[in-house]
């Protein structure tokens, strides 16, 4: 198991090379970059005093026809100093070849050097960790919930498939599976958190303002006090893929014949599942477990994050996409690649765990 452990760390790096390669290649031709966004902010905003360093430059008129190489490139940058352009571009890094700012950019992601954000006055790894806490605390409750319902749920309704009970709760499974969950978070805000019925429920925010002075105990109930929409809005589609999962996947395993063995052995039904099939069964769930995992620590939260103002970082991922905060987003890419295919080893270790005789060791990786 060492060895295909060390395997698998090796093809990390090329696989995360790959991504990285690939998303600055894409960001070359994106139109709209930092430089422009910093033009469009002192054309709207008529002053350059907001920028920090170079903004003493800006407005001074300059000629454009000796420097139009440098205008040219950027819409909207009539009526700045070209060399005032050329500043934020060095500023930005944009004075070096692709190839260069890429390799650099590789040597300071292996140490996590992620530099500082363009547009905040914070350094990336500062900023992250600041969000961190809002994404940990949906994404680890949205997986333990997502599991702790829908496995137990997909095993009473394999064991009761056909039956009126199997019946209505697909009814609910699908229909929550067919519901967005931010439209169902809408919803609940609307119901419970003072829109147009009941004000039971926070709207913003993970904890109150009043935080600091309350007990242990209060400060728990206040925790599940603000999380509690959030949660139900995502727990709806992860509730319902994991339980139709579960289902299929212990429905083909009972009908195999080492189940009809076991039953003719006089097992008990309850030994059946849970002694033979269970660990067969989980197979596919587990493989499932990284996709779950990184939908929800980050892609899956973001308009929750927005509809509930939780500042986390499937928020902090779009508004630096859209503002085109590039060490932001490639820090955040550089991260979540980094963890996604470290949880897929782990669900591989998972996978020897729930059934032995499973050996990787002697697998082509």
């Amino acid at each position: 198991m060492g060895a295909y452990i060390l395997r698998r760390i090796l093809l990390m790096i090329p696989t995360l090379f790959g991504i990285m390669a690939i998303s600055f290649a894409v960001i070359q031709f994106a139109p709209g970059g930092p430089v422009e966004q910093v033009i469009a902010r002192l054309t709207n905003q008529g002053g350059s005093d907001r920028l920090g360093g170079g903004g003493g430059d800006a407005g001074a008129g300059g000629n454009f026809d000796a420097a139009g190489d440098v205008s040219s490139k950027y819409r909207g940058a009539q009526g700045l100093d070209p060399e005032f352009i050329k500043k934020l571009e060095k500023q930005f890094g944009f004075d070096k070849p692709p190839l260069e700012r890429f390799g650099m950019m590789l040597w300071n992601y292996i140490r996590f050097d992620f530099g500082d954000s363009y547009f905040r006055d914070i350094s990336v790894l500062d900023l992250i960790l600041e969000k961190m806490p809002v994404s940990i605390s949906i994404g680890l409750w949205i997986t333990l919930l997502s599991y702790l319902i829908s496995i137990p749920l997909g095993i009473r309704k394999a064991v009761k498939d056909g039956t009126p009970f199997d019946v209505w709760t697909s009814g609910v499974v699908i229909v929550g599976y067919a519901i967005p969950g931010f439209l169902f978070g809408i919803m609940l805000m609307v119901l419970f958190a003072g829109g147009s019925f009941w004000d039971w429920f926070p709207l913003r925010g993970l904890t109150s303002d009043n935080w600091d002075q309350l007990s242990w105990w209060g400060k728990i109930v206040d925790y599940f006090w603000h999380m509690t929409l959030p949660l139900t809005a995502l727990v709806l589609s992860a509730f319902a893929t994991t339980t139709l999962l579960t289902k299929n996947s212990f429905l083909e395993e009972i009908r195999k014949q080492y189940v009809v063995t076991a039953r003719a052995k006089g097992l008990s039904e309850r030994q059946v599942l849970y002694g033979h099939v269970f660990r067969n069964a989980m197979l596919i769930v587990i493989a499932g477990f990284p996709g779950a995992f990184i939908s929800a620590f980050f892609t899956g939260s973001l308009l929750i994050e927005n509809i509930f103002s939780l500042d986390g970082l499937g928020l902090l991922g779009f508004r630096s996409v859209v503002e085109r905060d590039y060490p932001v987003v490639f820090a955040n890419l550089y991260i979540f690649s980094l963890l996604g295919l470290f949880v897929g080893l782990l669900s591989d270790l998972l996978y020897t765990w729930v059934d032995p005789r499973i050996d990787f060791e002697r697998r082509d990786v």
